[in-house]
């Protein structure tokens, strides 16, 4: 029988649902499409709607990849469960690593569904050079491949290593 003890980080993956979509309706509520509001010298709340995936890779592919992203997301998050689900109680790091990612490709895939699209809203520049806007589910998935790679390269290790 396994042991399904991992399956607690659900908690942060909700928690990075959560706030993400607390973060989303806030700024659909409070601003206008495209409206910026700077905050740091490098930084503005600029929102915007992608209608593709990372960097708005596939924006202007006609309506289809929302439902390719979506089902995409939906896939990788039902695998993502099952790691997580079968991860020894020492790999604690991989647990955070996969929650955060199946936090953030929830929350993404509920305004895939919603909207059709993904709000983004977090704007980063130097001077003219803007990063593309993105938002918290976007932090989560990128944070939980950054521990991934961490841990996987042996950078980061458990206390207890034993399997």
């Amino acid at each position: 029988m396994r042991n399904f003890s991992m399956l607690k980080w659900l908690g942060l993956s909700l928690f990075a649902i959560l706030l993400d979509q607390g973060t989303k309706l806030a700024i659909d509520s409070s601003m206008k499409l495209y409206q910026s509001i700077p905050v740091l010298p490098f930084f503005k709340l600029t929102y915007v709607h992608n209608t593709g995936a990372a960097f708005s890779f596939l924006s202007e592919a006609g309506g289809w990849q929302r439902w390719f992203f979506a089902g995409l997301a939906l896939a990788i998050s039902c695998g993502i469960a099952v790691w997580l689900a079968r991860l020894k109680q020492h790999e604690t790091l991989l647990a955070v690593a996969l929650s955060l990612v199946l936090g953030g490709a929830i929350g993404n895939l509920i305004d895939r569904l919603a909207y059709g699209y993904v709000i983004d809203f977090l704007d980063v520049y130097y001077q003219t050079w803007h990063w593309p806007a993105f938002n918290i589910a976007d932090s989560a998935i990128t944070l939980g491949v950054i521990l991934m790679l961490l841990e996987s390269f042996g950078l980061v290790k458990s206390k207890d290593t034993a399997e």
